[in-house]
């Protein structure tokens, strides 16, 4: 039967890859604003290589994915490898993908936990065009010493006030991996953030 490569292809070593993958977005999520690369692309998928290595690290059968946009080849591709099955809406997902930033739902359609169970929480993959350009923003907060400027494009006008709500609602709130290619920024619900205005 072919299936072509959603089916066929994940980690060339699954364990090893898997660990590599899960320590580069414990990196990411513990020194927010930096960048961190993070796998090869996997052929015939329409992902970008950081995201694509991000799902099959991070997700599992106890784990419901909303997807922004799916043909199903993705997701079912997904659920060969990972077995994490399907959120229908985006407040019933663990992880949602997304891959149109600018469109993306707001950030309160997603689970922030409970304050009793935080961990609850739903983490955002969103793929941007570039984590190099757009409004530079400046970030504070644990992980980061004193200051660091963040620049991600294709981001909502209003997505920075919206984290500033999310913010606002610790130890509630969701988490953020943005990705680009191969590249991954982490933006955990701990993170302050500031627009800085004519950088």
């Amino acid at each position: 039967m072919k299936q072509s490569v959603q089916l066929s292809a994940g980690f060339v070593d699954p364990v090893h890859d898997a660990q590599t993958a899960f320590r580069r977005v414990l990196e990411a999520l513990s020194r927010p604003g930096r960048r961190f690369a993070l796998g090869s692309p996997v052929e015939g998928l329409a992902l970008g290589a950081a995201m694509a290595h991000l799902l099959l690290a991070l997700t599992d059968h106890d784990t419901p994915v909303w997807w922004q946009q799916d043909d199903g080849r993705a997701s079912g591709w997904l659920r060969f490898h990972t077995g994490a099955g399907l959120a229908d809406m985006p407040d019933e997902a663990a992880f949602a993908v997304l891959i149109d930033a600018g469109n993306m739902p707001a950030l309160d359609s997603f689970p922030p936990g409970l304050v009793a169970s935080p961990e609850r929480s739903a983490t955002l993959l969103v793929e941007v065009p570039s984590l190099e350009t757009g409004p530079a923003v400046e970030w504070r907060g644990p992980g980061i010493q004193d200051t660091q400027t963040a620049c991600i494009a294709g981001l909502p006008d209003d997505f920075w006030a919206q984290w500033q709500a999310n913010h606002a609602a610790f130890p509630q709130g969701v988490d953020i991996v943005f990705t680009c290619a191969d590249l991954a920024l982490g933006l955990p619900r701990t993170t302050r953030v500031r627009r800085l205005e004519g950088v």
